[in-house]
C-alpha cells in the first residue's frame, strides 16, 4: 500500500473485505489495553500511541498482518511469541492462520509494562 491515508479507518477502508475484518479486530485487541491512546497514521501503518513518544503499529501486508515494535524480552510471553517473530522486533500473523487477537492484547500490555508508559 503506497497510499497516503488520512485515518485508520481509510487504511483499513483501502485493504481487502477480509483483511478489513482482521485488521478491525487487531485494532480491537489493541485498544482492549490502550482505550484512550490517540489514533494516528505513521510511516504509513495504523499507530496507537503508548504516550508521545511511543507507538504500537500494525500493518497489513500480502500475506501477513504486521505488528511492531515488538522488543525483545526474557519474560515468559516470549515463548508464544517465538512462532510469530520474523526481522528485528516485528511478529508477523500470517492470514492463511488463526490470528491470535488475546496474544496481541497480552503483548501489547507486556509493551506497555516493558516501556512504562501510561494507559
Amino acid at each position: 500500500m503506497a497510499e497516503k491515508f488520512a485515518s485508520i479507518d481509510d487504511y483499513i477502508r483501502a485493504c481487502p473485505k477480509d483483511v478489513q475484518v482482521i485488521l478491525k479486530k487487531v485494532r480491537q485487541s489493541i485498544r482492549k489495553v490502550l482505550p484512550t491512546a490517540d489514533e494516528k497514521i505513521k510511516y504509513g501503518m495504523p499507530a496507537l500511541m503508548l504516550d508521545d513518544r511511543h507507538a504500537v503499529y500494525f500493518a497489513a501486508w500480502k500475506r501477513h498482518i504486521g505488528l511492531y515494535p515488538i522488543y525483545r524480552s526474557n519474560a515468559p510471553i516470549e515463548e508464544e511469541l517465538a512462532p510469530y517473530r520474523d526481522a528485528k522486533d516485528t511478529l508477523k500473523f500470517p492470514l492463511n492462520k488463526p490470528v491470535p487477537y488475546d496474544l496481541i492484547e497480552r503483548v501489547v500490555a507486556h509493551l506497555v509494562k516493558q516501556r512504562g508508559a501510561a494507559t
